[in-house]
């Protein structure tokens, strides 16, 4: 039987794409939602996400189990977090200066304390195969679906729907949107943002087990690629919602596969374009975010970026 789906293979790949690389964009930015929401943004995510990778390989060479990698890299993220949270919490203290400075502690004790886990082989997490009704190996390469992403599009739904079913969820906007009004009603928000934050570091935390236990599924120093910083700006691009990070971390995911995809067929123009394809879209998302027509709908009015 032959296997050569031509131009078909495009799609295909980035439909692959789209499920595989959009996890750890989903897991990230569905942290920063959450953290910013409550009036803080968080710029070492970057770093959080590389340490998270180290920490969960590095467990998962040692016990020999995926899942206790997973909540390694959450424990690690969250600890990031929680610091960036006590920090931002001092009086004049610059939440944007703080995470870049996390950031770049967090990527300087993954390589420090990495170096011995570069070679050894960790468990995979676990996946399940959506396309074992077709005999095309494309196919069932490309439905492939790792259990991580699953959980993530279940936690998207539950977070929005969290943000405003519950009392959690009022408390969480009420202090994003008017530290006063927070007061007022007896909620601290300096708590309340230190906690919304550790939550963002231990989901980008998950977000970099996923890149070492799974897809790529190893641990070197150029694992990121700046997959937590583009999260940021996906972030505003989904207007701070749940759901629609869903979405935008799938269009992130597709056009992540897009040089690979056109690649697989013979399509070499362009070549470093399309490899680049995630990063354009980057910076169209901040053009446009930032101009002066496309109003920040949705923000935090306590957020860094509306001030």
């Amino acid at each position: 039987m032959s296997t050569d789906i031509g131009l078909w293979a495009v799609p295909l790949a980035m439909l692959g794409g789209a499920i595989r690389v959009s996890t750890p964009f989903l897991f990230v930015s569905l942290g920063e939602v959450i953290t910013e929401r409550s009036g803080r943004i968080n710029l070492g995510l970057e770093g959080t996400l590389v340490f998270g990778a180290m920490s969960g390989y590095a467990t998962a060479v040692l016990t020999g189990s995926p899942w206790l990698g997973v909540g390694a890299a959450a424990l690690a993220g969250a600890g990031f977090g929680l610091i960036h949270g006590l920090l931002c919490s001092l009086p004049k203290v610059n939440d944007i200066a703080v995470g870049i400075a996390l950031m770049l502690l967090g990527m300087g004790l993954a390589f420090y304390f990495g170096k011995p886990f570069i070679q050894p082989v960790a468990p995979d997490l676990p996946a399940f195969d959506l396309g074992f009704w077709s005999g095309l190996p494309q196919v069932q390469a490309a439905l492939k679906v790792n259990v991580l992403f699953v959980i993530g599009i279940a936690l998207a739904f539950a977070l929005a729907w969290a943000l405003k079913k519950t009392r959690a969820g009022l408390v969480l906007r009420v202090v994003g949107d008017s530290s006063d009004a927070a007061r007022a009603l007896g909620i601290r928000p300096a708590r309340v943002r230190i906690l919304a934050t550790a939550f963002g570091g231990a989901m980008a935390g998950i977000g970099g087990s996923y890149l070492s236990l799974y897809y790529p599924g190893s641990w070197n120093e150029g694992i990121s690629s700046g997959q937590g910083l583009i999260a940021v700006a996906l972030v505003i691009f989904a207007r701070w919602s749940p759901t629609a990070c869903l979405g935008a971390a799938l269009l992130f995911g597709a056009a992540g596969a897009l040089g690979p995809a056109l690649q697989s067929v013979g399509i070499t123009g362009g070549y470093y374009l399309s490899y680049a394809a995630p990063y354009v879209l980057t910076l169209i998302v901040l053009v446009i975010s930032s101009s002066k027509t496309a109003a920040l709908t949705g923000a935090p009015r306590e957020l860094s970026l509306t001030k």
